[in-house]
């Protein structure tokens, strides 16, 4: 799981140099809480929901999708091709309890966004600031979601697994 993680901020910190410029809205840590029982997201998305739900809830975020398990790519709301076998994750990157817009906090602190990952997991940085990576995950089969969770990377405790290039 650790490797898996580690492999995966890395497979979303290249997908993110490669998404648009196009600002887009930003998840709140509440919005990764999942029912206990029915595993619904807050928004109200549940295993079972089609295509239709899941983008009436996420449509403005940033998705991240692998298609029949292959790279990580953003895609277009409208691109996402539901009907095949489909991970859709929906990241974010915490900094002291507040969700970061990349673009906004690459600007603030003058790096490049290649550096990002770099600098978020530079133990001085972290000394002074906690980063926790969430993201909500969906697994899809024929156009419906078969599995979602919740996970997360707390670079202040997990951080010692990944280490930046």
């Amino acid at each position: 799981m650790k490797k898996f993680a580690a492999c995966f901020i890395l497979t979303f910190s290249l997908a993110l140099l490669n998404a648009c410029g196009e600002e887009k809205p930003l998840l709140s840590a509440a919005d990764y809480d999942l029912d206990a029982e029915t595993a619904q997201t807050i928004r109200g998305v549940k295993i079972g929901d089609g295509a239709d739900v899941f983008l009436a809830a996420y449509r403005d975020y940033d998705i991240l999708s692998s298609v029949d398990g292959g790279d990580y790519q953003y895609l277009a709301a409208e691109e996402i091709p539901f009907d095949k076998p489909l991970t859709t994750i929906l990241p974010s990157f915490f900094v002291d309890g507040t969700a970061v817009d990349i673009d906004t906090f690459c600007k603030n602190n003058e790096i490049e966004k290649g550096s990002l990952l770099s600098y978020l997991t530079d133990e001085a940085y972290l000394e002074h600031h906690a980063v926790v990576y969430q993201y909500l995950v969906f697994e899809w089969a024929d156009g419906k979601i078969t599995d979602i969770r919740s996970e997360s990377m707390d670079y202040n405790k997990d951080g010692s697994y990944y280490t930046a290039n």
